[in-house]
């Protein structure tokens, strides 16, 4: 039998392990992504593990997230990610040049590379058949320093396409069918392979979108084969040399399966507040609409803006509307601006925005009381825009366009009663500007380049190693679905402090019990006890740092998020598991919880962990590996490390 794509490009690059779904593997790594709303932490951790030089064929410093400058801090940072990156010989895309997800597919993706990003939208890469995988700043800084990647071994989803996607509707809406389809939980520990007749009809920048989104499903990543689109794409980036075919094989198999008929599908929408809360736009019509945001992280390439140009051309959005452009790159804004779509867009009343972030991590464009936001996005988590009760949605560029003239949710495909369809396809070839990208410098130049440090610069705090026994209290008490912006809030208030950890823990789960920082610290040794998909969303490790400064020594919830679990781990925060689900109803804030022998028993590879909550013994799970085992024993990964571990 055949084999399917993801498990040749792993196979390629296995270092450890066997690919056993649900064992530990390790992988080589080729690309490392590193943005600034992580990586001025990850490169502090780099720095702390002695390595003179990144050790991967490729690594990028994206500054796309911290742009606002409304004090020194950010600008500070940015000056320190910049000698950094000069030093530690790594790419450097300046602010204003774009995206990570989007500049890395436009100048540096390579089909069949593995990928780790700091950013849990690295799949996007999957738009060029890279296997891009999200993880915390720890883990990308240990493949920086020439490190394997540990993960579980994924489940091979297969999802065939076939068809064609009909007029007005886009590859936005395929990934809010899966959503809709299987929830924020359905990806969990699985890659999701696109096959089949219908990829072919998608161009890189939809495969793009639909990698990105696979982060809400919860995958590990998404991927799409190498073909002639991805061909075309390269080409038209100047770069066709790096193309090769890739795909699965014809008579490969899958763990799992499934099957969509592009052809059938119909305009969607997220409604608040999570990424799975899909319907179809034609249920909702008529809600008034008061901001529309078109770019960011998704959908925020040449081909969506283009189309919400053409929608607009000649028109004006609706008085009442803020119409919002964050183009993805500084390439796809001079590309637009080529094609006479800039004044389409100003003429009709839109804002265009430096390319970056903004508004998806929180950072400004926020909306007013009870307004109601159609975002492009692909997140929509409560609190997530900067506003707490807030009503976004989530759309495709269409469906956006057509609110914005509207004034309300409408259905795009009524916009053929004004227009004929926009058809906008990529171009052949684009103009390509790479002077905001500051490439690394030979070693010996590198050598001598100072790593500038602003007084926001704080160092990385020590962890003492696992106690042999822990009396803690459960500090807090939260349920299914938390997201890591729940955890540890983005925006502009907080994420200057990213490189300062007792300053940014003051925010630990701020938008649900602003006095959690307090009680954590008065305590001591804390516990947090949640539900399901526990720290799902985003990569960001403080979400895990932060609460381990604030003494939170363990999570005992129902499941975990790939990525928050792997993040608890390298800081030392244990991640339990309810034996028995039904233990979390008896447990509430206040707790007293003891755990006897602990040290013993993660040392001797037990899987249950009996625990003592006010009297009465409850079993929870320790689903890690052997060097999962060892790095908690010593307190997180760093400290291992440093005993020359690894």
């Amino acid at each position: 039998m055949g084999k399917n794509l993801a498990t040749k490009i792993l196979e390629a690059h296995l270092v450890e392990g066997e690919l056993i779904p649900g064992k530990e593997i390790a992988i080589r790594i080729d690309h490392c992504l590193l943005q600034d709303a992580t990586g001025t932490m990850a490169i502090l951790e780099f720095i702390a593990m002695g390595v003179p030089r990144a050790r991967v064929e490729l690594a990028a410093q994206y500054i796309d997230h911290n742009l606002l400058q409304t004090d020194n801090r950010n600008a500070d940072d940015h000056v320190f990610l910049m000698t950094a990156a000069q030093r530690f010989g790594v790419h450097l895309s300046k602010p204003g040049n774009g995206v990570s997800h989007q500049v890395h597919l436009e100048r540096f993706g390579v089909p069949g590379k593995v990928m780790l990003g700091a950013d849990s939208h690295t799949p996007t890469a999957a738009g060029l058949a890279m296997l891009a995988i999200g993880a915390g700043g720890l883990d990308v800084a240990m493949a920086m320093a020439g490190h394997p990647f540990h993960l579980p071994c994924p489940r091979i989803w297969g999802v065939k396409l076939t068809g064609q996607l009909p007029p007005w509707v886009s590859g936005k809406d395929v990934i809010l069918e899966m959503l809709r389809r299987h929830t924020v939980k359905g990806g969990v520990g699985r890659i999701i392979e696109y096959y089949g007749p219908g990829v072919a009809t998608l161009s890189a920048t939809d495969r793009g979108t639909i990698g990105n989104m696979g982060a809400e499903l919860g995958a590990t990543t998404s991927l799409f084969p190498s073909d002639h689109r991805t061909r075309e794409f390269l080409e038209s980036q100047g770069r066709g040399d790096a193309w090769r075919e890739l795909a699965a094989d014809p008579d490969c198999a899958y763990d799992e399966y499934d099957e969509i008929d592009l052809a059938t599908l119909e305009p969607l929408i997220a409604c608040p507040s999570s990424p799975d809360n899909v319907v179809r736009v034609a249920e909702v019509e008529g809600v008034r609409v008061d901001q529309v945001i078109v770019g960011s992280s998704v959908n925020s390439s040449f081909r969506d803006l283009m189309t919400v140009c053409k929608i607009l051309d000649g028109r004006r959005v609706a008085p009442h509307v803020s119409f919002n452009i964050n183009p993805g790159s500084r390439q796809v804004l001079e590309n637009v601006a080529t094609q006479s779509g800039f004044m389409s867009l100003l003429l009709a009343g839109a804002q265009v925005h430096q390319p970056g972030c903004l508004g998806c991590i929180g950072m400004g464009q926020a909306p007013g009381t009870n307004q109601v936001s159609l975002r492009t996005f692909p997140r929509n988590f409560p609190g997530r825009s900067g506003v707490k009760n807030d009503r976004v949605y989530l759309c495709s560029p269409e469906t956006a366009a057509a609110a914005g003239i509207f004034g309300v949710i409408t259905d795009p495909r009524k916009l053929g009663d004004l227009m004929p369809w926009p058809a906008v396809e990529n171009p052949e070839k684009y103009v390509l500007d790479d002077s905001s990208i500051i490439f690394p410098l030979p070693p010996e130049e590198a050598g001598r380049v100072e790593i500038i440090t602003g007084p926001n610069i704080v160092p990385f705090p020590a962890f003492e190693e696992l106690p042999g026994e822990l009396a803690a209290e459960v500090i807090i008490k939260v349920g299914d679905n938390i997201s890591t912006d729940a955890i540890m809030p983005a925006g502009n208030k907080v994420l200057p402090y990213r490189s300062n950890i007792p300053a940014i823990s003051q925010f630990v789960f701020d938008q649900v019990d602003p006095d959690f920082p307090r009680r954590a610290k008065e305590k001591g040794n804390g516990v947090v006890v949640g539900g399901e998909n526990y720290g799902q969303g985003s990569s960001r490790e403080h979400a895990a740092l932060a609460p381990r400064y604030l003494g939170i020594r363990a999570k005992i919830v129902k499941g975990f998020a790939r990525i928050h679990k792997a993040n608890l781990i390298n800081f030392g925060i244990l991640p339990l598991t309810f034996k028995d689900p039904a233990d979390y109803d008896l447990i509430k804030q206040g707790d007293k919880v003891v755990f006897r022998d602990l040290r013993a028993l993660v040392a001797s590879v037990a899987r249950e962990i009996p625990v003592t909550v006010d009297g009465r013994e409850i079993v929870t799970l320790l689903e890690v590996s052997e060097r999962e085992r060892q790095e908690l024993l010593a307190g997180g990964t760093l400290n291992y490390v440093k005993k020359g571990n690894l």
